[in-house]
């Protein structure tokens, strides 16, 4: 079996109460949640407080935690743990600056905020806070800009995981940046 077809197999194993399932499953994916965890933290400004191996230790206890989730499959997997390490990441940035809180967070465009949020973390709360609205507006187009940029997946992955074709995933991206630009500069 391949490793994609092990990892769907331990998480249905999960799935059905299978607590030894987990330990397996660990030992399958936990290079794969730290590639995922240091490219979402290599965004952040340097001296962060939340290590990777912090962000994946948190986002694998949510994940092995689930009980409403029927896991479809690797790549699956994969981006329920990058949402959930976004979701980590927000929650630090903005625990973080409470205390910093101006008149709110900043005008800027998309790639900017990813290119400076290791330099500016409230920038990754605009950029959370406009995909939230996206979420609203059009789930598809969130899910596919989120496993991009917070979960670091190609677009064959996230074509694989939203089973939409990579042309689909391409367009999608194209119109999610353009939305996501003019609501940041409207922030």
């Amino acid at each position: 079996m391949t490793l994609a077809g092990d990892v769907t197999l331990l998480l249905r194993n999960l799935e059905f109460g299978d607590t030894s399932a987990v330990e397996r499953l660990t030992s399958l994916v936990y290079d794969e949640l730290r590639r995922l965890a240091g490219g979402i933290l290599r965004r952040e400004r340097p001296g962060h407080t939340l290590q990777a191996t912090a962000l994946v230790h948190e986002a694998y206890m949510k994940l092995v935690g689930q009980t409403k989730v029927s896991w479809q499959s690797r790549s699956h997997f994969l981006a329920i743990a990058a949402r959930l390490m976004r979701q980590i990441l927000v929650d630090h940035s903005r625990i973080h600056n409470a205390a910093k809180r101006g008149n709110g967070a900043p005008k800027v465009a998309l790639e900017e905020a990813l290119a400076r949020a290791d330099e500016r973390p409230m920038e990754i709360i605009a950029l959370d806070d406009a995909l939230k609205t996206l979420q609203q507006l059009d789930p598809r187009k969130a899910k596919v800009v989120e496993l991009k940029y917070f979960g670091g997946l190609t677009g064959e992955e996230i074509a694989e995981v939203l089973e939409i074709s990579t042309a689909t995933v391409a367009r999608e991206l194209r119109m999610a940046q353009a939305w996501l630009a003019r609501e940041l500069k409207q922030q």
